[in-house]
Formats: C-alpha cells, structure tokens, sequence
C-alpha cells in the first residue's frame, strides 16, 4: 500500500508542476475525478496502461511515476536476463520493462508473464499501437469483440485504443514480448 502512496504522491506532485488539476486529469484520462483522487491518495491503482497515459500527459518517462528515478542513457541499454524492472499492477500479470534505463523511448519494451487462471480477462486500451510476440504458453488475444488464439511464435500488432486483453488459456505461464509504441 505504501507504494501506492508514493506513486500517487509523484503523480500529484507532477500534475500540479505542469499546472493540471485533479479535473483536468481525470477529463484527460476519462475516469471519474473520484478514482482519480482515490489514485493520488494511495487508495486505488491503476492499470499500466493507464500509468503509461498519466506519463504521457505530464511529459515524464512511466518509470519516474512508478520508480521515482529518471531513465539515463541515451544511447544504448543492456538487461541482463531476469534484470528488467519488475512492474506488478494485476494479479497473475508480472511485467518487466527492459528497456527501463533509457531516456525519451519511442516505445516500451516490456516481458509479460501470466499465470494460468480461470479469471475472466480486464479490457484495457491506451495512446498508441501495440505489437505482441508469444516466447511461450498459449495466449487468447481480445482486441475488441475478436479473440485471436496465440501460440509460441505468434505474433499481433493493433491500434491498442481499441480496448484489448489477453489471457492465458494452457496449464503453464505464458510469456510474450509487448512492445507499446507512443
């Protein structure tokens, strides 16, 4: 919960550098300005997506909302295998940025893994496109009303404001590459 807190309080602290209101925020995200208070008080958390579109509006890469540091380098980055900042905002979903020390990405590379779970999948939809590379398991892709099933090798690239979700369908986690381009 103390996470939350912090996150909120950077964003809060953001909002009100570039001169935003908790209105003007909530009207730009399309939420209620009360989840969007909820949020900067620590009390209720978004999905990454969403974090992603708070970054955008306030001109700031997502991991100084989720971290509180700066991405750095500019010309290049490395992560090691199992070294991407580690990113958990839903149950069953564990996100890794790997690209998370570069500064002014055009995208954000991400290591998805989901647990095998028989929960319904959550509809998101962000700025931009998005591609999906399955590195294992097997995927149903919701884009919209279409289900698209993905497989090792697999590959999707779609408008990601057309809301979207994915969910793994086998007995074992599934891990996809998601590239999110701004």
């Amino acid at each position: 919960m103390l996470e939350l807190k912090e996150i909120g309080l950077r964003v809060a602290s953001l909002r009100e550098t570039c001169g935003l209101s908790a209105t003007d925020m909530a009207e730009k995200l399309e939420i209620s300005e009360e989840n969007y208070n909820a949020f900067e008080h620590g009390e209720y958390d978004f999905a990454i997506s969403t974090l992603n579109n708070i970054a955008l509006i306030l001109g700031v890469d997502i991991l100084d909302i989720i971290s509180g540091e700066s991405p750095r380098l500019s010309s290049c980055t490395v992560v090691k295998k199992g070294k991407g900042y580690t990113i958990n905002r839903n149950p069953g979903y564990n996100f890794s940025h790997l690209a998370y020390t570069f500064r002014n990405k055009k995208a954000e590379p991400f290591l998805v893994t989901i647990d095998p779970s028989g929960n319904p999948p959550v509809m998101d939809e962000h700025e931009g496109q998005e591609f999906d590379y399955v590195l294992s398991g097997n995927l149903h892709l919701y884009i919209g009303d279409i289900c698209y099933e993905l497989s090792e090798g697999d590959s999707a690239y779609f408008d990601s404001t057309i809301p979207h979700a994915h969910k793994n369908v086998g007995d074992t986690q599934a891990q996809f590459i998601a590239l999110v381009l701004k």
